[in-house]
């Protein structure tokens, strides 16, 4: 094998353990794989779950980062579609089956064998990353290429949704936690047409969420407030991954309105039955989007100049940038760059 295949990259040797210089061979380049210069890699809190094997599928060394943007280096000799050079993104999915019924329907996120960028393979806090061409998305004509990483998954989580669920611009909508997540789902929902409410738990964030799109904010600490807004809105998608009093929040819907999850709360959801029965109420959580589903989200972000919020660390820094992840304190995403 030759020198020419080394990927150098950031990997913690064991759960939890701190992120150290590491390289590995990469072999040769597979007929439909792409090679990506990494320029810029957003933080994700799933990376941090996978980094602290949290949900007990991480493989060590590991190589996180999946929220990908960079140059193409290089493609297999079966990639037509994709050119070296050309300004691409990654995010949490690396390669599709191709052949099953949900990625013959063009729901290649929710493809059972698909595989994850940092899942059983490495990942993009690295100088090379490496994945299926069909997983790869270019960057639209304008977008900012350092604060796109976030968009990859941050992003399209929050996006997926207002297209699966059919979100109308006359809805009123609502956003529980302003984070990495939230803070997308303001701007996205806002620029949809929607009347945008903001739930945060934060007083020093009320006036960050009516910037970032929010045309009204209830302090998700107090019940009372919450009260207030029975029957009010036809689609609340929740970012947090804390338990709430959920049914205080599904009593905030009007008839058929939906209660939605991208945030990984851990604790079983305590929702009463009738709470859904009697409005015809619905809840649902869902992934990323496909391939399909980003580009479109990516068209609409430059579209109307929506931008993640970051903050930036060179990748030599990278220890110092999840530290400050953990710490609650991001505005609102980390992006690393060279």
């Amino acid at each position: 094998m030759s020198g020419n295949n080394m990927i150098k990259a950031y990997a913690a040797m064991d759960a939890g353990g701190k992120l150290v210089p590491w390289q590995y061979e990469a072999g040769a380049l597979g007929r439909d794989e792409v090679e990506i210069a990494v320029d810029y890699c957003g933080i994700c809190h799933s990376d941090v779950s996978m980094l602290d094997n949290e949900w007990g599928m991480s493989h060590f060394p590991l190589v996180a980062g999946h929220e990908v943007v960079g140059r193409v280096a290089a493609v297999g000799e079966g990639v037509s579609h994709l050119k070296a050079g050309q300004l691409v993104g990654l995010g949490w999915h690396s390669d599709y089956c191709q052949v099953c019924s949900t990625c013959g329907s063009g729901d290649h996120n929710l493809c059972a064998s698909a595989q994850g960028t940092i899942v059983g393979r490495h990942g993009g806090f690295a100088d090379k990353v490496r994945a299926n061409a069909s997983a790869v998305v270019p960057l639209p004509e304008g977008m900012d290429a350092k604060t796109a990483g976030p968009l990859f998954c941050g992003g399209i989580t929050v996006f997926n949704p207002m297209v699966q669920f059919d979100v109308k611009p006359t809805d009123k909508v609502a956003v529980i936690g302003i984070g990495g997540l939230g803070h997308l789902g303001l701007q996205f929902l806002r620029a949809w047409g929607c009347e945008v409410t903001a739930f945060t738990s934060s007083a020093s964030k009320t006036a960050e969420a009516k910037e970032l799109g929010a045309h009204h904010c209830i302090n998700s600490r107090n019940a009372a407030d919450i009260e207030q807004a029975a029957g009010r809105f036809n689609f609340i998608i929740s970012t947090v991954n804390v338990a709430l009093d959920w049914n205080l929040y599904l009593s905030t819907l009007k008839p058929k309105g939906r209660l939605h999850f991208v945030g990984a709360t851990l604790e079983p959801l305590d929702i009463g039955v009738f709470n859904l029965i009697m409005a015809q109420r619905s809840v649902s959580g869902s992934p990323v989007g496909s391939p399909a589903t980003i580009a479109k989200m990516l068209e609409f972000a430059v579209q109307h100049n929506i931008k993640p919020v970051v903050e930036t660390f060179k990748f030599s820094e990278i220890n110092e940038a999840l530290a400050h992840l953990k710490s609650g304190k991001a505005r609102y995403r980390i992006v690393l760059e060279r």
